[in-house]
């Protein structure tokens, strides 16, 4: 078994990194037709998710194949290799098998234990079995990722700890409320009907929201999905199905929207969302910009007392009649016009005394005059005396309740991330689910399933190893009958008065003896293959019996059922 997994996902790389990696069906059927074409890989898989891009491959060499699925990885998605690789991870044999079987049961997703990765890993399967990229190792591989899966859902309490990311979202939509006390009487929008968007709906449907709108490119999709909606026996919700284009008209009536596509651009713009809360809002609202002459901080000159400047004779500036301005100490942190709290002390106490303190020997009375003069010019342009402290916390503007709550699953987005900063709305989308769910709780029976992925692959790692000199035991099976065969046939040609009966007799007692011979052995080898390093013993066998090579790759290509290109016909092992 030389099984590779190179991708990368929420854990590894920002959700602006994994946008752009994000694969349309075409290009995943060309990335697999690509992968299985190159030189290291025999098979080939991708799992596509929301927050995941994994290229599984069996491969005869282990540095040609990460260099190879890298490369390929990187030409598919169009982001550069050397800009993706410090995002990218690597598995190997029982590392990979171990990351399939946590991502199956949920341990590795953006929320934890959540099952609606086994769909998309049997989605993945299935798309390598149409193309003919997966052969025997991927075909076991996912299979049994599917179970795995399956047993952590129905033995642990996993579920407890996670939840579908759609759930997830309207929780963080809801902030704190309870998503069905939350979600009563609202009109939905639901733009798509693939398998994410139908689980919002449906979830839409059962928390308790009054009406369905289902909007997609292709109409039959959409009121197929609306025939579920309104026929289902768990759900009892009025829907109807709309085309794409009358999506900013129903966004104008809608409470929260769910988009979950495919579209490679923005499906809903910052424009439209703020056309859809405008009329919802107090004029000026939207932007969640403060009106002219609102701005957080602003002082009407008129607010400030009046600057008195030349009131003392040899001093421009009355200091003692400011004192009393907003914002001005005489012994602030630090004053504008390049003075210093020991300096305003000073001036303070030659306008009230007349005199100057000459602590400082080496000040000049022109330096004083200077600052005096450059401080009342400031006065007289700000009408107040500024310091450089510390700016009191700037209240932040109200922003008015939220009146559209939007969901955005998809990847790449489907909402323009400014919506984040328009008043009455309140977006969630990938990035922020990430965020918050880095602080989730996980449940005790995380551990639980954590021991049932490292039971399972330990049985999947000895049950590879057993099958991998099932090939080789075959082989030495076939040998064996044909050299009875050969004897059988030389003994016919000594002996032709042999009847029928004489010459079955011995034909069965012949093959008996090899059959005991090889019993023991081959029982034993298969056992000792399926522990820890036993992949030698295929190697052995075949010295030992002096087998050949290609009768043993023949084998091999009969059990995988899938015919695989001639470079791939050579017999490989780990590199």
């Amino acid at each position: 078994m030389s099984l590779l997994v190179v991708g990368l996902s929420h854990r590894s790389a920002p959700v602006s990194v994994l946008e752009r990696v994000t694969l349309s069906a075409d290009a995943q059927t060309k990335l697999l037709q690509d992968a299985v074409a190159a030189e290291p890989a025999a098979e080939a898989a991708v799992l596509a998710t929301c927050n995941r891009i994994e290229l599984y491959a069996d491969v005869d060499k282990f540095h040609a194949g990460v260099a190879e699925l890298s490369t390929l990885l990187a030409q598919h998605s169009g982001v550069g290799l050397e800009e993706l690789t410090p995002y990218l991870y690597v598995h190997y044999e029982d590392r990979a098998v171990h990351h399939l079987f946590s991502v199956a049961c949920g341990l590795d997703s953006m929320v934890v234990g959540e099952g609606q990765v086994l769909g998309q890993i049997k989605d993945a399967l299935a798309r390598a079995q149409d193309l003919h990229t997966a052969g025997r190792l991927l075909n076991d591989l996912f299979q049994q990722a599917l179970r795995v899966g399956k047993r952590a859902h129905s033995e642990t309490g996993i579920d407890r700890a996670g939840q579908s990311l759609v759930t997830f979202g309207l929780e963080q939509l809801s902030a704190g409320t309870p998503v069905t006390r939350w979600a009563e009487g609202k009109r939905a929008l639901v733009i798509g009907a693939g398998s994410m968007s139908s689980l919002a709906a449906a979830t839409l449907a059962r928390a308790g929201v009054a009406e369905i709108v289902i909007a997609n490119r292709t109409q039959d999709r959409a009121e197929r999905l609306v025939r579920i909606l309104t026929e289902g026996d768990d759900t009892d919700v009025p829907a109807r199905a709309v085309p794409m284009d009358a999506v900013p008209a129903e966004l104008t009536r809608a409470d929260v929207a769910v988009s979950c596509t495919g579209a490679t651009g923005l499906v809903l713009s910052a424009e439209d969302v703020a056309a859809a809360v405008g009329g919802r809002l107090p004029a000026g609202a939207v932007s969640g910009r403060p009106a002219p002459g609102d701005a957080v901080g602003a002082h009407p000159a008129h607010d400030l007392p009046p600057t008195s400047v030349g009131t003392e004779e040899g001093c421009p500036l009355d200091l003692s009649a400011v004192q009393g301005a907003t914002g001005f100490s005489v012994a602030g942190e630090a004053a504008v016009a390049g003075m210093d709290a020991a300096q305003l002390e000073q001036h303070a106490a030659w306008v009230v005394g007349g005199t100057v303190d000459r602590r400082d020997s080496a000040r000049r009375p022109e330096a004083d005059a200077e600052l005096i003069t450059a401080l009342a010019a400031t006065a007289a342009t700000a009408g107040r005396i500024p310091e450089r402290r510390r700016p009191e916390p700037a209240a932040a503007a109200p922003r008015p309740e939220p009146v559209l709550f939007l969901l955005d699953l998809a990847m790449p987005r489907d909402v323009d991330a400014a919506a984040h900063r328009l008043a009455g709305v309140r977006l969630v989308d990938i990035e922020s689910l990430a965020e918050a769910s880095a602080d989730a709780p996980m449940a005790a029976d995380v551990d639980e399933v954590r021991r049932i992925v490292s039971d399972e692959v330990a049985a999947f790692g000895a049950a590879q190893r057993a099958a991998h000199i099932t090939p080789t035991v075959v082989a030495l099976r076939t040998m064996a009958a044909d050299v009875v065969a050969n004897e059988i046939a030389r003994l016919d040609g000594r002996l032709p008065g042999l009847d029928d009966r004489q010459r079955g007799e011995i034909t069965q007692t012949v093959r008996r003896v090899v059959d005991k011979l090889l019993h023991a052995p081959t029982v034993r080898v298969k056992q000792l293959a399926a522990e820890p390093g036993g992949a030698g013993y295929a190697d052995a066998l075949r010295t030992l019996f002096d087998l050949d090579p290609e009768t043993v790759a023949a084998v091999s290509r009969a059990e995988d059922g899938i015919d695989k290109p001639e470079k791939n016909s050579k017999n490989r092992g780990p590199a």
